[in-house]
């Protein structure tokens, strides 16, 4: 069809872990003696070239996924960590190529992955704006006729000729945005990347990519935030362990994600799963809601008192101190409702080396009655992810007198619930008695 601008079909991604891949040339000579031994032996000994080839480590990415998409679409990529979106997103930005399959494009494409893709860092800002917008094959007289555009856009005039290896995260992905968005591209592609900016300018990004939607052009979007998804896009995909598992509109494959999420973390232990980011120094294994008396909870209710237990191991060797912990409450809609962290009450958490738990307590639990997924992230300090599983464990809160009136509140409205005092007046003209509260 002539309006089909991206065509995929059987494509695969693989990577080999630890090694390069057959075939590969050698980056170094170490390396090349090295593999040269290693063939020597491996002809002396055939059993041992079987073993290594056993223990060889690959990992596919992507599997067998295909998909066309037409102008205009705005389409939504959705997936667990290591469900594929990145990959596929850098393929087909042709940031990396395909292991197999095939890929058509027609136009030009602009991508906005993670931060530092794109830009050279020696170069300001400014330069940087004419160089993206060569590469998209613009003239400098279109590159001119957007470049005020662009920088009222990014805010970040007073540092455009500023090498951008100086800018802050925030500032780096509010120009590169505003490059990819306004250089005229055919297809615009947008990763999670999005979520280094503040949310006032998360908002003017989405509005854009709406705006470049109704122009006519194609937008392709990865987002943990559903309710991006679902207000942006026209489309869903949703992949699952680097294959397409939902090509359907967005709402559909919003409840098949969080479905599977849910199933996710109720069959797989948590020392089992594989989907999990971090460096697995320390690794979550284990995680209980226990009452006051230490009784494992399986229902919880609002307004009680209740611990979180996250049970670790770990590779460290020694102690490790000035761990955050954080604890991420989400809905169905997989917004995310309460955030625990022990950084936001100076709470000072030391690791073990042999591993042990981690505890969290609550009081008056001011979830309203509903099913939740609950997010674990362990960092050292700012600076070392150590482990971080999205759909960790689920919670089901049923009942429960948060309000002591017997009201539940409206929990397909709100899901926090907040005790207030009212009151009023005779009149309106009184004057409201704020000692009273």
């Amino acid at each position: 069809m002539s309006d089909t601008v991206i065509r995929v079909e059987n494509l695969a991604k693989k990577y080999v872990l630890g090694q390069q891949e057959e075939g590969s040339s050698y980056k170094t000579f170490r390396g090349a003696m090295t593999n040269a031994a290693k063939s020597f032996s491996n002809a002396l000994n055939p059993r041992a070239k079987k073993e290594a080839r056993a223990t060889k480590g690959e990992f596919w990415a992507l599997k067998d996924v295909s998909f066309e998409i037409k102008q205009g679409d705005r389409v939504g990529f959705i997936g667990r960590n290591g469900a594929g979106k990145s990959t596929l997103l850098k393929v087909l930005s042709r940031i990396t190529e395909p292991t197999s399959g095939s890929i058509r494009i027609k136009g030009r494409v602009a991508s906005l992955l993670e931060v530092g893709t794109g830009f050279h860092p020696e170069l300001t800002g400014r330069e940087n704006i004419f160089l993206n917008g060569a590469i998209l094959g613009m003239s400098k007289v279109d590159i001119k006729r957007k470049f005020d555009e662009i920088v009222a856009f990014s805010e970040v005039e007073k540092f455009l000729d500023t090498p951008v290896k100086r800018y802050s995260s925030g500032m780096y992905v509010r120009l590169a945005f505003a490059v990819a968005a306004h250089l005229e591209p055919e297809i615009l592609i947008v990763d999670e990347v999005l979520a280094v900016g503040d949310a006032q300018f998360q908002k003017k990004c989405l509005g854009k990519m709406e705006d470049v939607g109704k122009e006519g052009r194609t937008v392709l979007f990865v987002s943990h935030q559903m309710s991006a998804v679902e207000s942006l896009c026209n489309r869903g995909i949703l992949l699952q362990s680097g294959k397409l598992c939902l090509d359907d509109n967005p709402q559909k494959v919003i409840n098949a994600y969080l479905d599977s999420a849910y199933t996710l973390a109720e069959k797989i232990p948590l020392n089992r799963r594989t989907d999990r980011k971090g460096n697995g120094k320390v690794k979550v294994s284990s995680f209980r809601v226990l009452n006051q008396e230490g009784d494992e909870q399986q229902a919880l209710q609002s307004g009680k008192d209740y611990y979180f237990e996250i049970g670790y191991q770990s590779n460290l060797g020694n102690y490790l101190n000035n761990a955050i912990v954080s604890l991420d409450f989400y809905d169905e809609k997989n917004t995310r409702v309460i955030m625990l962290q022990n950084k936001f009450t100076n709470s000072q958490l030391t690791l073990d080396p042999k591993g042990g738990s981690i505890i969290c307590g609550i009081k008056n639990l001011l979830l309203a009655n509903g099913l939740y997924r609950i997010g674990i992230f362990i960092s050292y300090g700012d600076s070392e992810i150590l482990d971080w599983i999205e759909d960790a464990a689920s919670i089901c809160v049923d009942g429960g007198d948060f309000f002591g009136t017997g009201s539940p509140g409206l929990p397909s409205h709100c899901k926090v619930l907040v005790k207030a005092e009212w009151s009023s007046t005779e009149s309106a003209d009184s004057i409201f008695d704020y000692q009273k509260l």
